[in-house]
């Protein structure tokens, strides 16, 4: 890997980390695409490691405003999502999955924008992971269904509790990867590429989130996810 590409990588991975230490998601969303053009080699596994290092530290950092009664029922609807994302991938085309999410996101994005309001209860939060998990895995985008649901929220509760769920979560990717041959040293090197940008990151995020915790965590929860449904939609 080239000093350029060192240069861009950790960039990437900064503006990407802040945003998540800000709102909550977002890391996977921002630097997926653009790490595929950089080296190929850092999706999935070296940014996922990324994303552990970086939801350990939320989890961390918010860990007072963490609701774990809530935790089970996402993680629950999570691994049916997970399953059926497997499954799905055997026989549907990437794009017609693309699509049909990013409708349903920005319809998501629309009903919540309207005044409806998702609540962070069992049966939503059982949808949210559900459906959270079946992006995740198959178009790696897992973050605005379980935000939407508590856009309501404070933003410590949102991102600690968002944090505690994606940190699970992304055990269970590494783990599922490694057992297919797709998690190794030369991942884990990669990965190690990448933290400076998950430090910065952090580190920014501390001002930025301050900032939207006076009141304006929703918009920039609605705002990121109708970008994200526009860019699965048309991307």
């Amino acid at each position: 890997m080239t000093f350029i590409d060192f240069t861009l990588s950790v960039l990437v991975v900064t503006i990407g980390a802040t945003l998540q230490g800000t709102i909550g998601f977002g890391l996977g969303m921002f630097a997926a695409p653009l790490l595929l053009l950089i080296n190929p080699a850092f999706i999935p596994a070296p940014l996922l490691c990324a994303a552990l290092a970086l939801t350990l530290s939320l989890t961390h950092r918010e860990r007072h405003s963490i609701r774990f009664s809530d935790l089970g029922w996402a993680l629950s609807g999570r691994v049916v999502g997970i399953t059926g994302g497997v499954l799905v991938l055997a026989t549907t085309s990437p794009d017609r999955m693309r699509f049909w999410f990013g409708v349903l996101l920005l319809a998501a994005v629309a009903m919540s924008a309207s005044g409806i309001r998702f609540r962070p209860q069992p049966g939503a939060l059982s949808v949210a992971g559900a459906v959270s998990g079946f992006m995740g895995t198959t178009i790696s985008i897992g973050g605005p269904p379980m935000a939407l649901v508590y856009q309501h929220a404070s933003g410590p509760r949102m991102r600690g509790t968002l944090s505690a769920f994606f940190t699970i979560g992304v055990v269970m990717s590494l783990t599922a990867l490694s057992f297919v041959g797709l998690f190794g040293r030369d991942q884990l090197t990669l990965a190690l590429s990448l933290m400076p940008g998950v430090f910065f990151g952090l580190l920014l995020s501390r001002r930025t989130a301050r900032v939207l915790d006076k009141g304006y965590t929703r918009i920039a929860v609605l705002v990121v996810s109708a970008v994200v449904g526009t860019v699965v939609l048309f991307g």
